[in-house]
């Protein structure tokens, strides 16, 4: 009865994304004609992923080590266990802003408006794909939009998750421009919902998020991206733990 209940859950968390991503339609096909209007777009995206969130019982909470001034331009980087956590950047980061994703996101019924606009598709296992995605990347940055992307490059298939190893492309483009980069951890997402739920079903309650102090990469040369990478990812993976156990304490 009880997986029965989380498999019903998770069409009720189909269907409120898509009933509510197709009322807000009109107005996020309107501001993704051009450029100027994507920041119109985001605060709509925000808006959709706390309400479609919201109403089946998904709600964030953020954590964070320090204040974030959202009128700088970061590289953000989550780890990523559920398709909740989309939701939960876009709802996270109060600043015109794009995700890059897997490539396949341009036919998504609700993903494909963002991916073919503001958002950058990426083919991992081309190289001129990833080029030509973090050249865009570069550009939306020098722009002054902050990056969403999640470093482990996917949800890995392993159930429980763990941390995988990240990828080298953001902390690159960190040091590069000179952007600093927000780790962001959360350990109990996907207990809610893990991948796109469709496996083990869903259940409502508190996704919690640690939003971890900017690292600044101003002083950092090309030689230091993998240091950066690895410092970024212990931060991320000592949280985890942190707020495993903080979950399991009565």
């Amino acid at each position: 009865m009880k997986i029965l209940l989380k498999k019903i859950h998770v069409y009720l968390y189909v269907a409120s994304v898509a009933l509510t991503y197709f009322f807000f339609w009109p107005l996020l096909y309107y501001f993704s004609r051009k450029p100027s209007r994507y920041h119109g777009m985001n605060k709509l995206r925000r808006v959709w992923g706390f309400l479609s969130s919201g109403f089946v019982g998904f709600f964030f909470n953020y954590e964070y080590e320090e204040p974030i001034d959202w009128s700088k331009t970061y590289i953000v980087c989550p780890n990523h266990t559920s398709n909740l956590d989309i939701a939960a950047m876009s709802v996270l980061v109060k600043s015109n802003c794009c995700f890059m994703g897997k490539e396949t996101l341009k036919d998504g019924l609700v993903t494909g408006l963002f991916f073919r606009t503001v958002d950058i598709p990426v083919n991992r296992e081309s190289k001129m794909s990833s080029y030509r995605a973090f050249k865009m990347a570069a550009e939306r940055l020098t722009n002054g939009f902050t990056l969403i992307i999640f470093p482990e490059g996917g949800i890995a298939d392993n159930y429980p998750p763990t941390l995988h190893e990240f990828k080298n492309g953001p902390f690159k483009l960190a040091i590069d421009l000179k952007i600093p980069i927000i780790p962001i951890s959360s350990s109990n997402t996907w207990k809610m919902l893990w991948d796109d739920g469709t496996k083990y079903g869903t259940h409502p309650g508190v996704c919690h998020y640690h939003v971890h102090k900017p690292i600044e990469t101003a002083h950092l040369t090309a030689t230091d991206a993998d240091a950066l990478r690895d410092e970024v990812y212990g931060i991320i993976g000592r949280q985890l733990q942190v707020g495993e156990m903080a979950l399991e304490m009565p």
